[in-house]
């Protein structure tokens, strides 16, 4: 399903909130009704998947009529080094790594959509290029294109 909810999002920085929107629903029809309730598993949790995007997207566009989506967000914090543990790093070395962090996601945010797509499934979901390519309905090929290549620029990047 969180294959599903990643082929149809059009920001992937909604698919954790819509996954979780999801199984809640599923958790609260369980809890409502019981598991004699639903019939076929796959189908209900994918009928409520749809509803979920759709609502969200459908708040996001009205939402998107008073408020400039584009605004930097005031309240954002700055992360701070001296809170984490360094494990044996001195402190510089894991300011260089953040920095160096902070640029990947720059580059990885600023990529196409269906790029961070095919990112997200890869290595934060952990699917294969096949599934991925069925997940997103594009070619293996294509996967491996759009994978490689931003590998590649994150090495250029980070080198």
């Amino acid at each position: 399903m969180l294959a599903f909810i990643t082929a149809k999002c059009k920001n992937t920085s909604d698919i954790a909130d819509i996954f979780q929107d999801t199984y809640l629903e599923l958790y609260q029809a369980l809890i409502k009704r019981g598991a004699g309730y639903i019939k076929n598993e796959k189908a209900f949790a994918m009928h409520v998947a749809k509803q979920k995007i759709a609502k969200h997207y459908s708040l996001l566009d009205w939402l998107r009529i008073f408020v400039s989506l584009n605004a930097s967000n005031e309240y954002e914090e700055e992360v701070d080094l001296s809170d984490f543990e360094t494990d044996g790093l001195s402190l510089e070395d894991s300011a260089v790594n953040q920095v160096l962090l902070d640029d990947a996601r720059k580059l990885i945010q600023s990529k196409a959509e269906d790029v961070k797509k095919v990112f997200y499934l890869f290595y934060d979901v952990g699917l294969t290029i096949p599934e991925i390519a069925r997940a997103l309905a594009l070619s293996e090929s294509g996967v491996k294109n759009k994978l490689y290549r931003t590998i590649k620029e994150l090495r250029d990047l980070l080198s």
